[in-house]
């Protein structure tokens, strides 16, 4: 059976493209704007794995990954984390440094967009593998 991933994106065509490329890879996807509507397909579709951005609107991927690394029934769910902001973009915020430093797991891949398709797949593989 295939493995189901979560994309959580606010921007539809890097929902879209991630879509395409996982599922041309066997994966089965599903999609979320925000962390609210994300935690909602958690709870009801249980991901083997979520691709997650950071800055979305209503809850944002760090709210998100947080709530998720505390709640003991999902904690262990792999997450890959996507996005558009590098040291390079908000010199005063290292997100790589900022999320390894929480008191939560950190998450298993963190890649910065424009996404390489063979680092995506290659992170996701692995995530799934160490689960």
């Amino acid at each position: 059976m295939a493995k189901k991933i979560l994309i959580v994106d606010d921007e539809p065509d890097m929902v879209a493209f991630l879509a395409t490329l996982l599922e041309d890879n066997g994966y089965e996807t599903l999609s979320a704007a925000d962390g609210e509507e994300a935690m909602e397909k958690v709870k009801s579709d249980r991901p083997d794995l979520i691709s997650l951005d950071l800055l979305m609107p209503n809850k944002t991927g760090i709210k998100m990954f947080r709530e998720l690394r505390k709640d003991d029934e999902f904690k262990n769910i792999p997450v890959v984390m996507v996005t558009g902001f590098g040291k390079d973009d908000v010199p005063q915020m290292d997100f790589k440094k900022w999320i390894k430093e929480r008191a939560v797991k950190p998450p298993e891949a963190y890649i910065e967009k424009p996404v390489d398709k063979g680092l995506f797949l290659d992170e996701v593989r692995k995530a799934l593998e160490q689960k």
